[in-house]
This record gives structure tokens, sequence and C-alpha cells, in this order.
């Protein structure tokens, strides 16, 4: 009996795939056989961009903590790709010790040699606030490198395209050009179109009207590189916890934000989905190459002229792959690159290659007809019965979920509290209060946000503050909660961090019982 959608798709893999991509020689053209790693692992996020369009500091926005051995600069700082991970304590795994982890999803990586590992550190962060019940941390997040010698840069990428949640593609509003390299990255992120989601960061230092263009730009750029005649969802916006240089947009890039928060809290919940979704893909693919190879192995001859014949073939494949598609009726997107198909089939013996196998065949057919449907209710349940606040949790993300920055109105109440003296600059606060009309002794999140907001930090940092402020939790600021408020502001736009709880030096006299 199948219990969860996970265990189904590990089943039906080894049973009735993986055979399949055995017999045929599938990985020596394509990806790596799958692992339990690669069913049972965390989802994870690939960012991607050119250098100095805020990739690391995209990353620190969200976790809120310092990345081990991060370093940020204008010139090209990322020469490698760093897998992001939870871990109990801080430190570095290097690339070769990463790989032999049997409970890591990376073992697939050592065909691409030293170059590519000694350029693969692993930062472990501690788990974020919350239950520690519940192992709930932020997703892996690998950033890019620009390409390097030594390794196959595209099909790295490629192999993290295909098992990666969500692609996030970094653009700088100052810099919208897209170099050969990067398209040609791009590139080789086909066939994932449904995973990627495009930002456009740095948006608050340029104006309004420049914003447009730029925007425009960006899409005009996309369209040549991406080839589809539907355009990408664009996310505009600042990725930082600074205050907005150019404040005008910020309802914009409140919104934007907010958005694609959701994407990536909602990615636990998916995972079951993505991880199905995927595998339908892998088979499908499995199929085409199994009908490639047995006409390859058809089509030569039985003693000689093999090796004028294989050269041929080689030269005729995309005539070989429409022949395929009209006499198995199956869809063009279903065939694999015919340059690199040729490329690779250039260095194996066709005569070797094995032939038709009906069977396996119908095994396959099978299991995208009637074994993946027979997971969808088990996929349902699982979503039903998934527990409210389930997504990624800690980091960016708390600021958001309620007080006055979670996006929801709040309704005005409140109770009278007695009031008390907190610092020298309580004066200068209580004056502030007061003007802003507080109702029954308290602030609302709609009266106290037009203030907080006037110091242009960002609505996750501000969303963070709110919550340290409400000592009591009630939804409200009164007069001592606002005087906190305040010094936690003063404290961000200082460039110092802010507590991940308030310490008992902080908490008014009359509220640490």
């Amino acid at each position: 009996v199948v219990r969860t959608v996970t265990e189904g798709l590990k089943t039906l893999y080894k049973k009735k795939l993986l055979p399949v991509e055995e017999f045929y020689r599938f990985h020596d053209f394509h990806s790596p056989a799958l692992e339990e790693a690669d069913f049972d692992n965390k989802p994870m996020v690939l960012v991607v961009g050119q250098y100095s369009t805020g990739k690391t500091t995209f990353i620190r926005y969200l976790l809120e903590q310092e990345i081990p051995g991060s370093r940020i600069g204008p010139e090209p700082t990322t020469d490698s790709f760093v897998a992001i991970m939870h871990g109990e304590t801080e430190g570095i795994t290097p690339g070769n010790a990463l790989i032999v982890d049997p409970k890591k999803p990376f073992r697939k990586l050592n065909p691409f040699g030293n170059t590519f590992l000694n350029r693969t550190p692993s930062p472990g962060s501690p788990k974020p606030r919350g239950d520690p019940a519940q192992p709930r941390g932020d997703p892996p997040i690998p950033p890019f490198p620009p390409p390097l010698p030594g390794y196959d840069f595209p099909a790295v990428l490629q192999w993290f395209a295909e098992r990666v949640d969500l692609i996030i593609l970094l653009f700088d509003a100052h810099k919208l050009e897209i170099s050969d390299e990067f398209s040609e990255a791009i590139r080789a992120l086909k066939g994932n179109e449904d995973k990627i989601r495009v930002v456009l960061n740095k948006a608050d230092m340029v104006e309004t009207q420049q914003l447009m263009r730029v925007y425009g730009a960006l899409m005009w750029s996309l369209g040549k590189v991406f080839n589809t005649p539907e355009v990408l969802r664009v996310f505009i916006g600042s990725f930082w916890s600074e205050p907005l240089l150019i404040a005008d947009n910020r309802q914009l890039f409140e919104l934007e934000e907010q958005d694609l928060f959701q994407d990536i809290q909602n990615l636990p919940r998916n995972a079951a989905l993505r991880k199905l979704n995927d595998l339908v893909k892998r088979a499908r693919l499995v199929r085409v190459h199994a009908h490639i190879i047995s006409r390859l192995k058809k089509e030569m001859p039985s003693v000689f002229g093999k090796d004028n014949k294989k050269k041929q073939l080689i030269a005729k494949l995309p005539l070989l792959f429409a022949r395929i598609q009209l006499e198995h009726h199956i869809p063009p997107g279903d065939f694999p690159d015919c340059a690199r198909m040729q490329e690779l089939l250039l260095v194996h013996d066709f005569a070797r290659f094995p032939g038709l196998k009906p069977r396996m065949l119908e095994a396959l057919d099978e299991l995208l007809t009637t074994d993946i449907a027979a997971l969808m209710p088990l996929l349902r349940q699982e979503e039903l019965e998934a527990p409210e606040g389930a997504g990624v949790q800690g980091g960016a993300f708390d600021g958001t979920r309620q007080g006055p920055f979670s996006g929801a109105e709040e309704e005005e109440e409140g109770e009278e509290e007695e009031e008390w003296v907190v610092t020298k600059d309580k004066a200068k606060y209580d004056e502030i209060f007061y003007g802003l009309a507080p109702l029954g002794g308290k602030l609302s999140g709609r009266r106290a946000r037009g203030w907080m907001v006037s110091s242009n930090l960002p609505s996750s940092v501000l969303g963070r503050i709110w919550q340290l402020s409400d000592v009591d939790r009630d939804g409200m600021l009164d007069a001592e909660e606002f005087a906190l408020a305040g010094p936690l502001i003063g404290a961000k736009l200082e460039g110092r961090g802010l507590p991940a709880d308030l310490p008992p030096r902080l908490v008014p006299p009359s509220k640490r019982r």
C-alpha cells in the first residue's frame, strides 16, 4: 500500500522507469539515474544572474543572516556554485565531501570532475526560529557563477534546473544587457520554463518613468533569448534591507515582493506535485530516447560500411526525429535538443545499441497513462491534510505574516493601558504617538504604518520591527510599545541588525511580568 506520493513515485521509478533507462543507456545521453535523496530532499531554489545583480544580497535579505564564506562586491565575486543548506552549526563543506553524502541530492555531480567540485562549497546555516520539533528551514539556494573553463558549465546548470523547484533569474535595473555566456546559460534551462521567475532587482535606484523603459527593454531582451510568444512573469523590487533610494514605487515593490514570497513559501506544499511533474517529463523523454536508439540500431548495416552509415545517420538526425514523430504520434516538444544529441552520438558504437523491446515500452506507457493517474487522489489528500502555515518560515518571511505590513487591513480597537516613562527620548515619541490620534491609548497598524513607512525601510524589515515592538501581541501599539519602535527603526537606519528576540533591557518595565 502506497501511503505518500513520494513513496509511490520512488516505487514506480525503480520498477518501471529505471530498467528502461538502463537498457537504452539513457544516462549516457541525458541526466544520471535518480536516487533516494532526489525524491526525499527538501525543495530547492536556483538563483541565476550575471555578476553584481545582487544574488548574495538577495539571499541574505531572505535569510536575515550572513552566509558563511560569502563576499559582496561590485566585481565578479561568485566564481563557484554554492549550495546553501540548513545545518545545526555554521560551516562550509567542500564539494568533494558534499557529493559522498548519501543524504544529500548531489551525488550524481561526481562526473563533472574536480575542477567543478573544487568550486562547489556548501555553507550550512542554523535553522531559523520556529517550532524545534518541526525542522523547517529555508530552501537550499545555489547562486550562479560566470562560465569557467574545465567543466561543462551549461550541463551543470541543466542538472540543477531539472532538480530544483524554482529558478530565479536576477537582473539589475542598471545593467540589462544579456551577454553571450548568460544567453547560453539561459538556454540550458530549456524545458523548465514553468519553474522560472524573473526578478528586476535594484528598481528603487531609477525614477518611475525610467523604470517603465527599463521594464520594456527587459521584456524585449527576454523574448529574444527564450524565443517564445509568451512573456515570463517579471517581479520588480529592491531586495535588500536598506532604505529605498527612490520610494515613489513603494506600493508596487510591496505587492511584487508579496507575490514572489508567496511562490517561495508554497514550495514545500507543492513539492510532491513538482516531483510527479518532473517524473512524467523524464518518462516522456525516456520513451523518445528508446525510439531514437532502437531506430539507429535498425538502420545500421550488418557488416560493411558502418562508419559511413553512422556519419549519414548523425547528419540526417533531424529527419529521423521527424519520422519517429509521425510514426509514433509523439509531440515535437518531447524530443531532446538535436544538435546536442548529434554531438553525443559521435562517440558511440551504433551496432551495440539495443533494439526495440515492445514490452518495455508498453510498461512505460502504462506508467504514464495509469500508474501516475492513480497517485492523483493521494496528492489531493496530502494537500487537504497539510497543516496551516506549512510553508517556508523564518527570515524575511516572518515580517510579512502579521501586523500592518502583512498586506491585510486591520480593525481599529484597543484598551486603556497605563503609561510609563522609558528613556530620554520618550517625550519625543509621545508627541508623535498622540499626533497620530490613538484610540483608547493604542495605535492600530493602519495608523502607525504611515509614520513607520516614512523611514523608507522595506516592508519586511518594518514588519519585523512591528513584531518586536508589539510585546503583548494584541496587534496594536500603546505609547510604550510605540516608543520602543522608534529606536529599532533608528538601529536599522544606522546599519545595525535587529535581535531575533527582544532582550530584557528593551522590554518595557510594565511588560516584564
